[in-house]
């Protein structure tokens, strides 16, 4: 047989043949056979999440598939569709709004994902965070991205922030500005002062010592850490109370007391 009978074989048998043979097809280099399978009526869910694996699909392809009915009927055929790394980005943003939140945040940490993927996964699950449950939250405090672990904690819930603060992709940056957003309570600014990984970070000391929240104990435990000037800069804030300015001012003195350089 001659390459070009066999190829018009291979396009009659995307057309027409069974579900057994169209598992094979989904594997065929020539776009042209894919584009015919698209039209047998033996071609099911399973075929094209096989198709859908694939990561040499070109662009056109990913549309067709897109208009097929069985994609607009099925759910784990949309998820496929928007891990492919072919699909275009008017595609996806589409489809992103049809995932379940698990889908969504899978999508911003497995491997594959493009940026752009990433971070409009990364906005719809931000975009869901005031109607979802608690622990639904937990796991995302666990398992999210910065950027969801940023949106996360700004909402000032003491066992997300638990959470939260465990998380290796929590950045510095997201507990200053909630620090600085007036949402954290006494009991949430312990939570980030007592923490392992946190409590020794020298600029989150000193912005929750300027905290009006902020219980004593923290002063008692960081005011002798500090240096002279870091003492007179805090001593001067205009959130610090009387109790605490008595405290950071004897603080003061007994560092003023020592040899310079001490």
């Amino acid at each position: 047989m001659d390459l070009e009978q066999e190829q018009v074989d291979k396009l009659r048998a995307a057309l027409t043949g069974s579900s057994e043979d169209l598992f094979q097809l989904v594997l065929d280099q020539d776009p042209a056979v894919l584009r015919n399978l698209l039209k047998n009526p033996q071609l099911n869910d399973r075929h094209l999440l096989v198709l859908l694996r694939r990561r040499d699909l070109d662009e056109e392809l990913i549309k067709c598939i897109a208009r097929h009915g069985l994609v607009k009927s099925t759910h784990k055929l949309k998820v496929a569709l928007v891990s492919n790394i072919s699909a275009p980005a008017s595609m996806t943003l589409t489809l992103l709004p049809h995932l379940y939140l698990f889908e969504l945040l899978n999508l911003c940490v497995l491997p594959g994902s493009t940026p752009d993927l990433r971070l409009a996964a990364e906005r719809q699950i931000i975009q869901r965070l005031a109607t979802i449950e608690l622990g639904q939250k937990l796991t995302l405090a666990r398992r999210g991205t910065g950027k969801i672990l940023e949106a996360l904690i700004q909402q000032g819930e003491p066992q997300v922030l638990t959470a939260a603060l465990d998380n290796p992709h929590l950045k510095e940056v997201a507990i200053l500005t909630l620090l600085r957003s007036g949402k954290t309570t006494a009991a949430t600014i312990s939570q980030i002062a007592r923490h392992s990984r946190w409590s020794h970070r020298h600029l989150l000391r000193l912005v929750i010592l300027k905290h009006r929240q902020t219980p004593p104990i923290w002063y008692t435990l960081w005011l002798p850490t500090l240096k002279k000037f870091e003492l007179s800069n805090l001593l001067a804030h205009r959130l610090i109370t009387q109790q605490k300015k008595l405290l950071i001012q004897a603080a003061l003195e007994r560092k003023s007391g020592k040899r310079t350089g001490q």
